[in-house]
């Protein structure tokens, strides 16, 4: 039997490795374990709408391949987690959160803290640019993802 331990603060498990690594990969299969929920920043950022501003503010910053500033990522994160427990997607006080792309810098971590208890980091490596250059290449046509297309952008984000 499994104790349930009630606490503000979301069981985490971060998963981090440089674009193309396979965080997402990884993570979408935790994430289809009973009890564990998988979080990606990344394809909440994809999800905005381009035409709203937040939307256009990450598009902004992404085409550039640079970071979205922490504070609206914490919170864009933040308020996309309690919609997924709200609508019975995530639930806290069972499962384990499995956090893919976040946090980033110093920052990010400071203001999460609050709400994550890090139980655990997976770091994944890939030890080979060109292949990691590769498979961001062919992200970008399979998902068309405008964050992998341009070669420039993803030797930045590395």
């Amino acid at each position: 039997m499994r104790r349930v331990v009630v606490t503000d603060q979301y069981r985490t498990v971060l998963l981090f490795g440089a674009p193309g690594s396979g965080k997402g990969t990884q993570g979408k299969m935790l994430g289809n374990i009973p009890g564990f929920h998988h979080f990606s920043t990344g394809d909440m950022f994809r999800n905005l709408d381009p035409c709203s501003d937040v939307g256009k503010t990450f598009q902004s910053y992404s085409t550039r391949g640079e970071l979205v500033p922490d504070e609206l990522t914490v919170e864009l994160w933040h308020e996309n987690l309690e919609a997924e427990h709200s609508l019975g997607i995530f639930h806290p006080y069972t499962d384990l959160l499995v956090l893919d792309g976040i946090p980033r810098s110093v920052r990010q971590t400071e203001l999460m803290d609050k709400h994550i208890n890090v139980l655990g980091l997976i770091l994944l490596e890939a030890s080979d640019p060109q292949q990691m250059l590769a498979r961001l290449r062919n992200r970008a046509l399979k998902e068309g993802r405008s964050d992998d297309g341009k070669e420039s952008v993803i030797r930045r984000r590395l």
